[in-house]
């Protein structure tokens, strides 16, 4: 099978596509025909070494898996060959792509236990775009901050499949949003998107224009998944009592937390890690019925998965990257 190999740590240069020795499924495992990948930051830091060091080479990274049953291992049962499924990337505290090989290629073996069938109006595509992204902005801010209707929440790094996620669902919870984004084209797509107000982080303050935006009080939650180089200016922007909710840190772990901020404000500092499989049938069940339409930003072959890194790198996607073996 053709397969994008991690060969070694470090740049694009250390990810190849090439032919790969196909899976074979074992007990409690399924083969499944990988039709749509999603790519996330996860998958570059997976390739230099951020994260997953200790990974054997050469690797296949990829979490977000749809496709179709091609088969069982010995004495395993679950939806017929050639059902479309999704696949839930968590598997025991471990996450394919990550720990375990992933789908950037044309087949992969996952649990079958992680198997949610694709309703017939969910595309291969759209599905593959929800798990680590949506399930993790899912979780976020209904779970853990327990946005409500009518409160405010302001999401940095907004363009991204996080991003787009939680001004989505924020949106059908009913709150006002303020989306922090580094283009004014971008920002142009987050008010198409139904963002009350868009703030270009490139070219000015954000914190300082959060706070006017909501009359110097701040917002009732922060996401914030940049960490060092936005951390302090994220605690300023929120208000007494409010919520800091964080699922990672693209910019560095190196915080300065501004303490005084914290205690004195009393503010909630909430972390975030993951989803359910409830959260993802969810989901799926929102885009079956058209309450949420995942954002794509593009769809691209295996062949061209170092230029779909390099859109992420360079920060230069709105929404979610694809890659369709």
């Amino acid at each position: 099978m053709k397969a994008a190999l991690i060969v070694d740590r470090g740049g694009p240069e250390c990810r190849v596509v090439r032919e790969h020795p196909a899976p074979e499924p074992g007990p409690g495992e399924a083969l499944i025909r990988v039709r749509a990948c999603g790519l996330n930051h996860l998958d570059v830091f997976v390739r230099n070494g951020t994260a997953g060091g200790q990974l054997p080479l050469p690797h296949i990274s990829g979490g977000d898996i749809a496709g179709e049953v091609a088969g069982y291992g010995p004495d395993t049962t679950g939806p017929a060959e050639g059902t479309r499924v999704l696949v839930d990337p968590l598997v025991h505290g471990k996450a394919l792509g990550e720990d375990l090989p992933g789908g950037l290629a044309e087949y992969a073996v996952v649990p079958a236990a992680n198997l949610l069938p694709l309703p017939d109006e969910v595309s291969f595509e759209q599905a593959a775009a929800l798990p680590i992204a949506y399930g993790t902005a899912q979780r976020m801010i209904v779970t853990r901050a327990k946005l409500q209707p009518g409160e405010t929440v302001a999401v940095l790094g907004a363009a991204g499949g996080v991003g787009t996620g939680v001004v989505l669902i924020a949106k059908a919870i009913g709150a006002r949003v303020i989306a922090c984004a580094s283009s004014r084209e971008k920002l142009d797509r987050l008010t198409e998107l139904g963002a009350d107000v868009v703030v270009n982080s490139r070219e000015e303050d954000f914190s300082a224009r959060i706070w006017r935006e909501t009359g110097k009080r701040g917002v009732d939650v922060m996401v914030d998944y940049t960490g060092a180089d936005t951390w302090a200016g994220s605690i300023r922007a929120t208000r007494p009592g409010g919520r800091v909710v964080t699922c990672g840190a693209t910019s560095g772990y190196e915080v300065s937390q501004f303490q005084p901020y914290v205690w004195v404000r009393e503010l909630d500092i909430l972390g975030s890690n993951a989803w359910s499989r409830a959260d993802l049938q969810g989901l799926l069940d929102s885009v079956a019925t058209g309450t949420l339409n995942p954002v794509i930003d593009s769809v691209l072959p295996l062949d061209q998965v170092s230029e779909a890194e390099r859109l992420l790198e360079e920060r230069l996607v709105f929404g979610k990257v694809i890659v369709t073996p």
